[in-house]
């Protein structure tokens, strides 16, 4: 594999702590970098430990191991997804076109592929095959020598970085050992790396499901009313019955207006805002609206008025009994609703619970969007959802939810 750097380095691209034009100097033996020193592994270690983007942290690993070993140049490659190519990342003293013609390359090629494959140091001082390659554009008399090191963790291979020379004389061990741990601390800080946007992707995907839960519970109810209600309208209009009509016209308008108001605060605040009253004076809110709306007389029996919790619990509660409520209303066929706060010995427990249907008809076929949506809000609380038949009739969700306090004191 070709060390991106032979017959020229490129000015502009020569290392920060040297003037933008330079003679490089003759150049210490290479084994002056003892692997005792233990300098460079606590300045890598402090620029790997700040936090960057990829390239930014490559770079700031780059930077002190080509001054630190007195290189003319340096290069970063990390294995392409499909692990079939080198892909050239950072790059410190190499000009332009030299950069481009290394982009990309074959995973075994030359000494870098030997490095890779047998997760060692390797050096060569015969750089023909890279000359070839490259049509002999810089691999030449200015460079004698080349260092492909492998970026590992835990036995597997991330990529290589290369460090070139003026000279044609390969390191001591102790410098090889040096270098090799240098690839090893750089293979850790990729692997985190790794880990880091892997997390990140699950938690994207995380937020997206409550994005749809959310939007589901300020549209979806809402707008399953004003389907019903439109019918209902229209019926008045054709008519000719004006007090049904305007009745039924403000209902609609009202509804649309909440749900314009709900869509509003997730776009803001990707959540629903709190009642500055709390969670208790929240659910009776909701039951007067349900009430009023549906005709199912809806009891309600607090008996944790004073229960507290974080806001984000609060709003994942809040919408469990809303959706509990709703599927009342949509399915249930009901008569009557029950709607119970109670002290458990682990915490608290939200019951709604009607005289309708049924489970089955009450939560919907399997897949039922509104109570997949309930089962991972409890999940987010870490409580447990369940659903089952009302002895009697109907249905009755339970939410148990585990709190740090005691019942009925401040969470």
């Amino acid at each position: 594999m070709a060390g991106p750097m032979q017959t020229r380095l490129n000015p502009s691209a020569s290392l920060p702590s040297r003037p933008a034009t330079f003679t490089v100097p003759p150049l210490p033996h290479l084994s002056a970098m003892r692997a005792a020193d233990p300098a460079i592994l606590a300045e890598i270690t402090a620029s790997l430990a700040a936090g960057q983007e990829v390239r930014e942290l490559l770079d700031s690993f780059l930077e002190p191991v080509v001054r630190r070993s007195q290189a003319q140049g340096g290069a970063v490659r990390l294995l392409s997804p499909e692990g079939d190519k080198f892909e050239l990342i950072s790059s410190i003293g190499l000009a332009p076109d030299v950069r481009e013609l290394e982009h990309s390359v074959d995973r075994n090629c030359g000494f870098c592929g030997h490095a890779a494959g047998e997760g060692r140091v390797v050096w060569s001082n015969d750089l023909a095959t890279c000359a070839r390659r490259s049509q002999g554009e810089y691999f030449g008399r200015d460079c004698h020598g080349a260092l492909a090191v492998p970026l590992q963790h835990k036995g597997r291979v991330l990529g290589v970085y290369n460090l070139f020379y003026t000279h044609g004389e390969e390191p001591s061990a102790e410098v090889a050992a040096l270098l090799r741990s240098v690839g090893e601390l750089l293979g850790l800080a990729l692997d985190h790396l790794r880990l880091e946007a892997e997390n990140m992707h699950a938690t994207v995907v995380r937020e997206r499901q409550r994005m749809a839960g959310e939007v589901h519970d300020a549209l979806a109810q809402s707008l399953g009313f004003v389907k019903m209600r439109l019918p209902l309208l229209g019926d008045a209009i054709q008519a000719r019955e004006e007090g049904k009509a305007l009745r039924y016209l403000e209902e609609v308008r009202e509804t649309l207006g909440e749900a314009h108001t709900g869509l509003r605060e997730i776009i803001t605040h990707f959540r629903t805002g709190s009642d500055p009253d709390g969670l208790g004076a929240a659910l009776q809110a909701l039951a007067t609206r349900f009430g009023m709306r549906t005709g199912i007389a809806l009891q309600v029996d607090n008996r944790m008025p004073q229960l507290h919790l974080p806001e984000r619990d609060e709003a994942e509660v809040y919408h469990i009994v809303q959706e509990a409520l709703a599927n009342v209303e949509r399915h249930a066929r009901a008569r009557h609703g029950w709607l119970s706060v109670e002290p458990t010995l682990a915490g608290a427990e939200f019951r709604i619970e009607d005289d309708g249907v049924g489970a089955t008809a009450a939560t919907g076929e399997p897949g039922h969007h509104g109570l997949q949506i309930m089962r991972e809000r409890a999940q987010r609380l870490g409580a447990e959802l369940s659903v089952s038949q009302r002895c009697g009739g109907g249905t009755v969700v339970r939410l148990a939810l585990p709190l740090a306090k005691a019942p009925g004191e401040a969470a």
